[in-house]
């Protein structure tokens, strides 16, 4: 296949571009240098998007449920056969290094779209007696879905909107984050060949312009987004004065909760994992990790010896194992909550700094002796940043781990097992670990309480937001009227 997409835009089946749109220039965040221009999409674009997704989805859901399944499934055998090209154009992408992206970004796609296929024919009504008369529902497609994407995860997070929005009939106009362009026109390009009719999942890029263009399209009936609190609530606004469907996925600040029993070499991998992985560009990352006052010196200790594994360098080589930021920007953001979390008394025992290297990079940065009331204790980074904290009881640190306006994410390494179901039941987020952390299976509901959203990802319960009940009452008798 062609590593490179060859337009800006993907609609109708075939690649699309009009050079009249303002330029998007993709960098690589290892060199920083410009490695493709794109351009956004103008009105004529995004009304072609939405026309050949209207077209398309009234077609589409007339087939049959297990005829567009099997069209996402062969999807998924060509995504999970070309995973290494598409693992290659993710890192040019992110700047996510090749060992993380060829594991967990089109697989992880892949994985959504086999998961949905197989379950396509599943999505069906109910019977309900009402004595000699009953009533029967139909699961319907809601119609033209917009998807509207974050820079982390841009092959997953097309796939985890696209999969679900094709199994129940809908078709989707896609947009992925300008910052990372190139990764969802190959999505939608594999879903075309899989044998989706032309229309169907149409990719189309831009600024948040476009965004708010497809938003408050009367032809859109639903709009899923991946982003920022602040994003979130201008899309959720938008959304409603069309009284649309909305499912939002927002950002974090989740807590990691370990306790003096957990197994140290678990705990630690745990949050490496919350706050490293992807250099911490993540939204469910356990970034308030609390520690308990009898092991927080062993695992400080231990933490800081493990980071010494940290192989920065070319995210294309295989050996690399921590990339640089997705953009000069991001880093800019990350380097002030740094400054911050000096400033306010925070100790920084390892990091904070930019490697002498080309790249966005940031080195893995952690802060002891953190306060609940510190700004890089209350506020998102998304970046390579660790906050520990201290705590004496179960009590305070639930306590303590819930006092926060977010509600994504939360995890509890322990070894007492009945501990570890009350903390999770007592964490206020919509998805909980025990001795584990930022799995996301395709199997599992995934999305936030509080600010962090509304809504689930993947599972059963995304066909909920996908499509909607439709309730027939058939009289099997005559009916009386009152004159």
């Amino acid at each position: 296949m062609n590593t490179q997409p060859t337009a800006s835009h993907f609609i109708d089946g075939k690649y699309v571009e009009d050079t009249a749109g303002e330029v998007i220039e993709v960098i690589y965040p290892y060199t920083g240098k410009v490695i493709a221009t794109l351009h956004a999409a103008t009105p004529a674009i995004v009304d072609q998007a939405l026309e050949a997704a209207k077209r398309a989805q009234k077609e589409w859901a007339g087939w049959t449920a297990t005829e567009r399944g099997r069209v996402l499934r062969r999807a998924a055998e060509i995504m999970r056969a070309r995973n290494h090209d598409l693992s290659v154009l993710e890192t040019y992408d992110t700047g996510k290094p090749y060992q993380e992206t060829s594991v967990a970004d089109a697989t992880s796609g892949a994985d959504a779209l086999e998961y949905f296929g197989g379950l396509a024919a599943s999505i069906t009504g109910e019977y309900i007696p009402l004595g000699n008369d009953f009533v029967y529902t139909r699961r319907e497609p809601l119609g033209v879905c917009v998807g509207i994407g974050a820079w982390n995860y841009p092959t997953q997070i097309a796939c985890w909107k696209g999969a679900p929005a094709l199994a129940c009939g809908n078709a989707m106009v896609f947009k992925p984050s300008e910052t990372t362009p190139l990764s969802a026109l190959k999505v939608a390009e594999i879903l075309f060949e899989a044998g989706a009719p032309a229309g169907v999942y149409n990719v189309i890029q831009g600024f948040g312009a476009v965004g708010a263009a497809l938003i408050t399209d009367p032809r859109v009936d639903k709009v899923s987004l991946t982003g920022s609190v602040p994003t979130g609530r201008k899309v959720y606004a938008a959304a409603a004065q069309g009284i649309r469907n909305v499912t939002m996925e927002l950002g974090g600040k989740s807590p990691l909760v370990i306790f003096d029993d957990a197994d140290l070499e678990n705990a630690v991998s745990g949050a490496i994992l919350g706050n490293f992985y992807s250099s911490g560009q993540v939204c469910s990352n356990g970034t308030r990790v609390f520690v308990q006052k009898g092991m927080k010196d062993a695992f400080l200790t231990r933490l800081t010896e493990r980071l010494a594994g940290v192989k920065m360098g070319d995210p294309q080589d295989p050996g690399v194992n921590f990339g640089p930021m997705v953009s000069e920007n991001q880093r800019d953001i990350v380097e002030g909550f740094i400054a911050k979390g000096v400033a306010e008394g925070a100790t920084l025992v390892c990091g904070g700094k930019r490697p002498d290297m080309p790249g966005f990079f940031l080195e893995p940065t952690v802060f002891a002796s953190v306060t609940d009331d510190m700004t890089i204790a209350r506020e998102e980074i998304f970046g390579p940043v660790m906050s520990v904290f201290d705590f004496e009881t179960e009590a305070e640190a639930l306590a303590r781990a819930n006092d926060t306006i977010y509600g994504l994410a939360a995890g509890v390494f322990t070894a007492d097992l009945t501990r570890a179901h009350r903390m999770a039941a007592g964490f206020a987020a919509g998805t909980c670990y025990i001795n584990t952390y930022n799995d996301a299976p395709v199997e599992a509901p995934f999305g936030g309480s509080k600010l962090s959203g509304v809504g689930r990802e993947n599972s059963k319960a995304a066909i909920e937001y996908y499509s909607q009940i439709k309730s027939v009452y058939v009289r099997m008798g005559d009916l009386e009227a009152p004159f």
